[in-house]
């Protein structure tokens, strides 16, 4: 199974203190048992970075980088997706949807990629099935 992974999804995984925390272990794990593959943009890992460094520190960051990092397979965002992405913003014309979550809704379209490890209600809105 093709599953696309969202930041809600990594730090809700990587914050103990996260209420989502044990939802999140639980569904990475079943992940790994069933030999899924698990899919995320360049723009998902940039917030990501961003928000594990800020709000856990560089020693979650690591944690990230060493043991989830390595089973992602990294869509790189070119100037269509960002396009397609943007569009979609501009189109959506709400202030609570972004870019990023744009960007993630159409690479999955591009891949074919119905199956989306998120707590953001916005993947559900969008069609995709959510774990």
């Amino acid at each position: 199974m093709n599953v696309f992974v969202d930041t809600s999804a990594f730090l809700a995984l990587l914050d103990a203190d996260e209420q989502r925390h044990g939802a999140a272990q639980r569904v990475w794990a079943k992940l790994a048992n069933e030999g899924a593959d698990l899919y995320c943009t360049t723009y998902v890992l940039v917030e990501t970075v961003a928000l594990v460094q800020n709000r856990l520190g560089v020693s979650q960051l690591q944690a990230f980088h060493e043991n989830v990092f390595p089973f992602l397979r990294v869509v790189w965002v070119d100037s269509t997706l960002h396009g397609a992405g943007m569009a979609a913003v501009l189109t959506a014309n709400r202030r609570q949807l972004s870019l990023v979550d744009c960007v993630s809704f159409a690479a999955m379209r591009q891949s074919g990629i119905s199956h989306a490890f998120a707590f953001d209600q916005h993947f559900e809105e969008q069609g995709f099935n959510v774990l």
